[in-house]
């Protein structure tokens, strides 16, 4: 009866932000626009041309390695990864930001027992029930799972840059270059709160986004 009961639970969705749209994506509206949109003389929507005459990006030698959807970051492009990943990492551990503690970095496995967001699944003949992880944001989860946390230090906010694993069916249309590849690295923000007033999450979510913007500003970025 409790395995009933545990597994019923698992069907309950969460709670929905009051702010999210009800309906399909034509009921989906725009909130910011920030930044001016760049003029280009060469093509950016596939992912190339962001170093003009820098090796930055290769599909070569990929049908013996990886196949479809994979690529090498070569040169500036590795670079660029790199530097991205730090510059965000210092980002929201700096003492300049308005909490009294910044974010606790965290590595996670790749590996994951029972993972329930977007994932590869392992031979289960050799390793059963062990997935790649299609996000930190589950490994992180897991951290805290089963386990309780003292309200005194509630929220706790969590960044973690780590590979996320996507299967990326087929959808008709070939991408081409950093669109719907099967791996890729991500900077990703996580918070634990209270529910006492029931308000917590949404807060944190606000503070969370505002991060977000600063770092694209600072970056000279133009987004919506």
């Amino acid at each position: 009866l409790e395995q009933r009961y545990y597994l019923g639970a698992l069907q309950l969705p969460n709670r929905t932000h009051p702010a999210v749209p009800v309906g399909d994506q034509s009921q989906a509206r725009l909130l910011e626009v920030a930044g001016e949109k760049p003029g280009h003389c060469f093509v950016t929507c596939v992912g190339w041309g962001v170093f003009p005459g820098v090796t930055q990006m290769s599909h070569r030698r990929l049908s013996h390695v990886s196949g479809h959807r994979s690529y090498y970051l070569c040169g500036a492009g590795a670079l660029l990864q790199h530097a991205l990943v730090t510059f965000t990492l210092r980002k929201l551990r700096s003492p300049d930001l308005p909490f009294s503690q910044g974010f606790l970095p965290m590595t996670v496995p790749d590996l994951l027992r029972g993972a329930v967001f977007v994932i590869y699944t392992i031979d289960p003949a050799r390793f059963e029930d062990l997935c790649l992880a299609g996000t930190s944001e589950v490994g992180i989860a897991g951290y805290f799972m089963d386990h309780a946390v003292q309200l005194q230090d509630l929220p706790i906010r969590v960044v973690c840059s780590s590979t996320c694993y996507r299967a990326e069916t087929d959808t008709g249309r070939e991408p081409w270059g950093l669109y719907r590849v099967h791996q890729f690295t991500k900077v990703e923000m996580f918070g634990v709160t209270a529910a006492e007033r029931g308000t917590e999450s949404e807060e944190l979510l606000d503070e969370f986004l505002g991060l977000q913007k600063e770092i694209f500003s600072e970056l000279g970025l133009h987004y919506r």
